[in-house]
């Protein structure tokens, strides 16, 4: 019980780590809440918010893997390289892929109620 113990709490200070040291990580914790709780104010089905909340996590996940490998490229080596540079785009393309599903998700699921509470705000 101890080593899960242990685990969790290492866990916890990585995921800390990422929020003070990563603006992007803020970032996307921040338009990611905003996104859920519009689909509470929306009153976006439970499997809509299921899916939201599923992009959300994934865009914090390749943000937290791509720091660590960032952080672990700078540990073997902190001068230019090409091989190094490379590994670090490739990871930063994740996250940029996985914001692009998260975007097309959240027109998807908010897209349609978002309309409807617009049209009815704007001519009512």
């Amino acid at each position: 019980m101890l080593s899960v113990l242990r685990s969790l709490r290492n866990a916890c200070i990585g995921l800390k780590f990422c929020f003070e040291t990563q603006r992007n990580m803020v970032i996307h914790a921040l338009v990611g809440s905003v996104v859920f709780i519009a689909g509470f104010f929306l009153q976006i089905s439970l499997n809509g918010m299921l899916f939201l909340l599923t992009a959300i996590a994934s865009v914090l996940v390749a943000e937290a893997f791509n720091t660590a490998l960032e952080k672990t490229i700078d540990l073997y080596t902190r001068e230019r390289n090409h091989i190094a540079q490379t590994a670090k785009d490739v990871a930063a393309s994740a996250v940029l892929l996985t914001s692009v599903y998260a975007v097309i998700v959240g027109v998807a699921v908010l897209g349609p109620p978002l309309w409807q509470f617009l049209k009815e705000l704007l001519f009512a």
